[in-house]
This record gives structure tokens, sequence and C-alpha cells, in this order.
């Protein structure tokens, strides 16, 4: 129990000095903060309660996203249905009802319009179902209804988009470290620290990202963009993912297609190589001049720029015809999601309706540190006094490991980027406090054995072995009620939750194994006496 082979005491040392290696830029002043080494720049961020700004919760509108997609099936449908070498004639669309209807001109083509509108559905998620019902009503009448399942599954993919959407268009504004998530199914929870104008967040908001398609110009001397200079009737455009490792290309003037036409972007497969790309589809106007541009463009690359930045600039192979296309690279699944949350990105998918706003002055955020610093203080110290009058050598052990401790959940946050809230101080107390039970039942379980006449090794050991169970299962139990907490729980429940959880980890890895080195440290001097 007291055996720690070598390997095993340089795992603890070098987790200890890690830990707490990575909780000193959290202390630091900005200016030096930022002369650490790009690896060290890991540091806890302050959440509104803490540093102030504003405050704001968006709802979506989900009859907006149902309305949309019965907007986006009848461009596909009459695409599709126009198209030159086999046109199906119908009649005029209707979308009374949230659902699209209309006739087929010719009757014996009902059956053949089916066939070619079901291969526009896909299914809605894992539920089994399609994201829309295709049915044949009075003989010549086709009724295309989205499913709940559908709608369901539509409302979760717009509301990842408009999160994606929210965070770029705040991250212009240079502030540090927005919260942006999801709250329920149709919510989102907007929080900038030090922005105290709602009114400027909310503007910024409503903000449209614009997408561009325009083609690259492939006269460009790279020498010539290398100084900034463009060719005539082009223009320099970033493009940090270069494949080629040029930061900026030149691309037509002219927009080819625009944002606004594009319907759909989702990652999905090449059905030859089974490597992961990105499927696009525009509307009819959009699908008309894609596939005019990419006919009179073949083996020209085609630059999709989002925000004045190129996303991406495929090869055009080949003329691209019926409103859809896909494109290639060397996607992984994760990178080809991202392209296509960010081509979605080009416009909020749903409206967004503000039901709550509210600001929190930096005033209230400091006299919250303050009281914080002050209670975490005094519980602190309270606790080194209490242990080292309480138990000696093994009290000191104690408050050894605490301090670890706390450094440990400092710098396991700011590795993982976390924020700390006021309840977040509140679960970082709370946790100071209980991080010596551990020491406590370890103590006075090595005081009964002592007291049975065991010899200093077997008292130790035995007082470590013994008192680990109730550790473990009290712990477990604190683990599970974190979880909860975090699973059911938003905003401050779930910083509590988060604070609450690192501390349970540390704390266990510190009052056990940490302080049953120092103690096995201690016995190998071979010590005649052991007051505790």
């Amino acid at each position: 129990m007291l055996d720690f082979p070598r390997w095993k005491i340089w795992l603890v040392l070098v987790a200890l000095v890690v830990g707490s290696l990575y909780a000193v830029p959290s202390f630091l002043p900005d200016q030096t903060y930022s002369q650490l080494p790009r690896f060290m720049q890991a540091r806890v961020n302050l959440g509104l309660d803490l540093s102030g700004g504003s405050h704001i919760l968006l709802e979506a509108d989900t009859k907006d996203v149902a309305r949309q997609r019965i907007q986006n099936i009848e461009e596909a449908i009459r695409v599709d249905l126009r198209r030159a070498d086999s046109r199906i004639a119908i009649g005029e669309m209707s979308t009374q009802g949230n659902a699209l209807r209309f006739m087929v001109r010719d009757a014996t083509q009902v059956d053949a319009a089916v066939e070619r509108i079901r291969p526009l559905t896909r299914g809605a998620g894992l539920t089994g179902q399609r994201d829309f019902d295709v049915q044949v009503r009075d003989g010549s009448t086709i009724v295309v209804t989205p499913t709940e399942a559908g709608i369901n599954a539509a409302v979760e993919s717009a509301m990842e988009v408009a999160t994606e959407v929210i965070r770029k268009r705040i991250d212009e504004m240079g502030t540090r470290e927005p919260t942006i998530i999801r709250q329920g199914s149709n919510r989102i929870v907007v929080q900038v620290p030090g922005l105290q104008d709602p009114a400027q967040l909310k503007d910024l908001l409503g903000q449209t990202a614009q997408l561009e398609f325009k083609l690259v110009d492939t006269t460009a001397n790279p020498a010539d963009l290398a100084r900034g200079i463009a060719p005539v009737g082009s223009v320099l455009v970033p493009y940090p993912d270069n494949p080629l490792g040029q930061p900026v290309i030149a691309v037509k003037r002219q927009t080819m297609v625009a944002g606004d036409e594009l319907i759909d972007a989702q990652q999905s497969y090449d059905p030859k190589t089974n490597a992961p790309v990105v499927s696009i589809r525009f509307n009819s106007s959009g699908a008309n001049k894609f596939a005019r541009t990419t006919q009179q463009n073949v083996n020209k690359p085609f630059a999709m720029i989002l925000d004045g930045t190129v996303l991406s600039a495929p090869n055009i192979n080949e003329p691209i015809l019926g409103g859809s296309a896909q494109i290639s690279g060397n996607f992984t699944v994760e990178s080809a999601n991202q392209l296509a949350i960010a081509l979605r990105s080009g416009q909020l998918p749903v409206k967004l309706t503000v039901v709550e706003e509210r600001t929190v002055g930096p005033d209230l955020g400091a006299d919250s540190i303050r009281k914080g610093i002050i209670a975490g203080g005094v519980a602190t110290a309270a606790v080194l006094l209490i242990m080292v009058m309480a138990y000696g050598r093994f009290g000191i052990y104690a408050n050894l490991a605490l301090i670890f401790n706390v450094l440990m959940i400092v710098g396991i946050m700011a590795l993982f980027n976390a924020t700390l809230t006021l309840p977040g101080i509140a679960g970082f107390v709370l946790t100071v406090g209980a991080a010596v039970d551990a020491n406590v039942l370890i103590n006075e379980r090595i005081r009964e054995e002592q007291r049975r006449g065991r010899s200093i090794m077997q008292t130790v050991e035995t007082g470590y072995k013994e008192a680990q169970r109730a550790i473990f299962d009290a712990n477990t139990t604190n683990v599970i009620a974190a979880a909860l907490m975090f699973y059911f729980g938003s905003g401050p429940i779930k910083g509590f939750a988060v604070v609450l959880t690192i501390g349970i980890f540390t704390s266990v890895f510190t009052a056990v194994t940490v302080t049953r080195l120092f103690a096995s440290f201690w016995l190998r001097k071979r010590p005649t006496t052991l007051t505790i």
C-alpha cells in the first residue's frame, strides 16, 4: 500500500508540477500573461457575474423553421421536375396548412413525379422516419408534409447553425471569452463579459453573415500577391487554410452566386471513395447561375467566401447541373462538418427573438470577487490551522495536499478554458472544506490502529487502506450529484457542478495519493515514534 515504484512517483510529481504551472497564468496581469509562451497561455475566465457585461436570452421561432423547410423543398422540387431531359409539368404550388400541394398536369406522370421527389427527402436523425411525407391525393395532387421528426431535426440543426453564427458575430467584437450556450431545445443564452450596452449586442446578433461564390483569378502572379497587388478586375481575399500555403488569393470582383441562394450544406461521403465531403444545394436561381458558371469555367477554381475570408476553393472538374454539388478535399469528418456548418452559417437559419436581457455592472463583479477571495482565504486558513493543531506531521501533509489541490483545480480549469462564476466560487470554497475530509478519515483511522498497538508501518498502511473505501464511496455519490446538476441545470448551476466535479477528483488524488506518497518518504527513514 505504501510501496511506490519509481514510475508512479514520477507520475504523481509530474501531475502536481503541471497542474501547478498551469494555475499560475490565471493570477498574472494581462501584460505579463501576453508575454508567456503560447503553450502556457491558458487561464480561467471570469463569468458575467464576476466581470460584468451583457446577458441576452434568445428564443427561436420553430414555426419559422417549418416554413423555411417547406420553401426549401419547394425550390428543390421545382428544379428537379423541370429538368430538360425529363420535364414533368405541374400546376401552381400552394403552401397553405403547413404543407406543399401541387397538381401534376399529366396524370400518367404522377408516379414518376413521386419517385423524383422522394430522393429529395432525407432521414430525420435516428428516428427511422423521413423529414417529409409524400402522398398522392385525388389521383393527380401531390402533398408534401413535413413530419414531426423532420421538424425536430431541422430545429436542432437550425439551433446548431444559429449558435455558430452568433459565436462568429460576437468574436468579431474582440470581446474576451463570450459564453454562448443552448438552453433547452429552442433557446440560446449569450453572455458577453465587459459589454455594458445590450443594444449593441442585439444589433450585432441581427446581422447576417455574407456568403459569396466567386471565381479565382488564376492569372495572378504569386509575387504580386505577396506584395498585396491584385490583377485588374480582381481583389485579394485572405485564405488562411490554403493548402498551397499562400495566405491570400485573388478572386474576380463579380459575385457569380450569392449566399442567400444556398439552400443547404451537409457533411456527407463520396460514394466512390467513401471520403468525407460537403454536399451543397442551391435554389432555382442559384442553381441556374451555378450551372452556367461551371459550364463556362471547367478546370478552374471556385472560391467560397464567408465574411471576406475564403473557406474553400475547390476545382470545377465538370459542369455541375441540377443545383447541387460536392466539395471534396483533405477533409476529416469533423472538418467537413465544420465547413458545412460555416456554409450554412451564411445567414441565421431561424428567426431569433430576445425574450430576456440584462446588464451586470463591473462594480458588482469586483465586489463578488473580493468577498469570494475573503471567504476562500478565511476558510483555507482555518482549515490549515486546525489540521496542523489536530494531526501534527500528518496535518502538514494534508495542508500541502490541500494547497496542491487548489492549484490543480485552477490549472485544470485553465486548461479547459473554463469560466468561473459566483456559484463556481462557492463550489471552490466548498471543495476546500471537503478536501480535508478524506485526510480526517485517514488520520482518525491511523489513530485507531495506533491504539491497537500496531507497528508504525502497519498503523499507517492499515489506516490508508481502511479509510479509502469510505472516501471513494462518499465521493462517488458527490460525483453523481454533480453530474445530475450539470445535466439538468443551466448557467450558474452548471458552473457550480463543473468546479465541484473537478474538485472532487483532485481532492481524492491529493488527499489519498499525494499524502500517502509523503508518508512513504517519511517511513523510509525508519521513524521510532508516531505522533498524531
